[in-house]
């Protein structure tokens, strides 16, 4: 052989060409018409090595949340004593908006697939919740011993997940326009205004009025801002699926 001749171009890994062939699908066909053999074949491998690497078609739009979530896991299990429990949860949070700006674009397309998809939101869904989970565990360790501390770390762990959210999709809406890291910041530093001072004991949520239902801000007619911030008002007792469902409900509507 010619010292000359090009090297034959190398292949992408087995798992980024199914992710590759699979959204290339689902934006020329569909989603629900797109089959795991039409994307074992476009990708050139067998069935075999499609449920290598992903358990469900559902799998291959969220590839890379499974490392994600072990990364946030690895992180707050490192945490030392010392570090303020409120911005270390933010800090992981932020985690997963470093995977998501990594490639705007496969996330502008997930994000539209996903808002299609109701199976697709509903496996979102939970995804967002072991994310919540993760961040919950952490906190419940971290406020052992102190009045209500599994509650509190219930209710922090829901406000970091949709401060991170709602900045999340608000870029997503844009095309991945804007600095989505400075989104993310500005949102977890309410939470961590809010909190941070209420999960060391003080007096900031055990004193706040409490209303007789679970009200989003949007719907008491306020006009959404620029920011896209959404607040809601809450019992202190109000069951947290309430508080995710009113949330959510207002995300659908923005």
């Amino acid at each position: 052989m010619s010292s000359s001749s090009a090297a034959p171009a190398a292949k992408p890994p087995m798992r980024d060409a199914l992710v590759g062939a699979a959204f290339r699908l689902f934006l020329e066909r569909g989603y629900e018409q797109t089959t795991v053999d039409d994307i074992v074949a476009l990708a050139g491998v067998g069935r075999r090595s499609f449920f290598r690497y992903f358990p469900s078609k559902e799998d291959v739009v969220f590839p890379d949340h499974e490392r994600c979530l072990a990364e946030m896991t690895a992180f707050l299990a490192a945490s030392g004593p010392d570090q303020e429990p409120v911005r270390r949860v933010c800090d992981a949070a932020r985690l997963v908006l470093r995977m998501y700006a990594e490639n705007p674009t496969f996330s502008v397309q997930r994000y539209r697939l996903t808002k299609e998809v109701p199976g697709l939101r509903a496996y979102e869904l939970s995804v967002v919740w072991r994310y919540e989970r993760a961040l919950a565990g952490y906190l419940r360790e971290r406020f052992t011993g102190r009045p209500e501390g599994s509650l509190r770390a219930d209710v922090i762990a829901a406000a970091v997940v949709a401060a991170h959210n709602n900045a999340l999709r608000s870029w997503l809406r844009s095309e991945g326009r804007g600095d989505a890291e400075a989104a993310v910041d500005r949102a977890l530093g309410h939470v961590q205004a809010t909190f941070t001072r209420a999960a060391g004991g003080g007096s900031a949520a055990a004193h706040a009025r409490p209303e007789p239902e679970s009200v989003p801000a949007a719907d008491a007619g306020q006009p959404a801002g620029a920011d896209d911030v959404v607040v809601l008002v809450t019992r202190r007792d109000a069951p947290l699926w309430r508080l995710v469902r009113e949330l959510e409900a207002v995300l659908d509507r923005s």
